[in-house]
């Protein structure tokens, strides 16, 4: 096992052996496609599973999505937190969504060459999807208030994890300001209380249910 599975059996020990398999293809192919595209840096890509598989799969840490569960993935760049989720949840439904379309064909090929039956890719702005899903992730791709904005007609009511349905977003930093709309329904958790890891200590995991919208 390379290191990198170590790390990811380390905080997440019921990933099997295909899941695993799966996890050391998509960084190989990400690599790949980095070299010509640029996605991430060069630091982000020598640290690619801390920063970003880890990162997107803290997730998993603070909610579990039921099977049939129907995510979306706003501003998905390379497929983060997507296509790491989807392999951890195989049975759930996600839709990667960017509008740059260089982004989105990195994304469609990583997706096809790994054989994600549970993944579809857009090229599209969310507001003009027309689906309805259960939650809404994203990375640092948008203040909170816009995200909500974006995505409220797409994401219905009711319960399809161990939380209600809502928005699950990876930040960064000091989002005091940021969240202020939300204060009396918003809840924030640090990932450093996850993973105690240096690049974790400004990191968090913001939950709004749409219940409370």
């Amino acid at each position: 096992m390379t290191d990198d599975n170590n790390l990811l059996k380390k905080y997440f020990p019921n990933l099997n052996d295909q899941q695993l398999a799966l996890f050391s293809a998509h960084q190989e192919l990400f690599k790949s496609w980095n070299e010509k595209v640029n996605l991430v840096s060069r630091k982000d890509i020598e640290n690619l599973t801390v920063k970003h598989i880890l990162h997107s799969l803290s997730l998993v840490k603070y909610i579990r999505f039921d099977d049939g569960a129907r995510v979306l993935d706003i501003g998905t760049g390379g497929g983060f937190p997507g296509i790491p989720l989807a392999i951890y949840y195989p049975n759930v439904k996600f839709t990667l969504v960017d509008s740059i379309e260089k982004k989105i064909k990195v994304v469609e090929d990583i997706v096809q060459q790994l054989n994600l039956k549970n993944v579809e890719v857009v090229r599209t702005r969310a507001e003009d999807l027309k689906q309805e899903f259960d939650y809404v992730v994203s990375r640092a791709v948008a203040p909170m208030e816009e995200l909500v904005r974006w995505s409220i007609k797409r994401c219905i009511m009711g319960q399809m994890g161990s939380l209600p349905n809502g928005w699950v977003v990876l930040k960064g930093g000091d989002l005091k300001e940021e969240l202020m709309p939300f204060k009396k329904i918003v809840e924030v958790q640090s990932l450093y209380d996850y993973f105690p890891i240096e690049f974790f200590e400004t990191k968090s995991v913001v939950y709004i249910p749409r219940q409370s919208l």
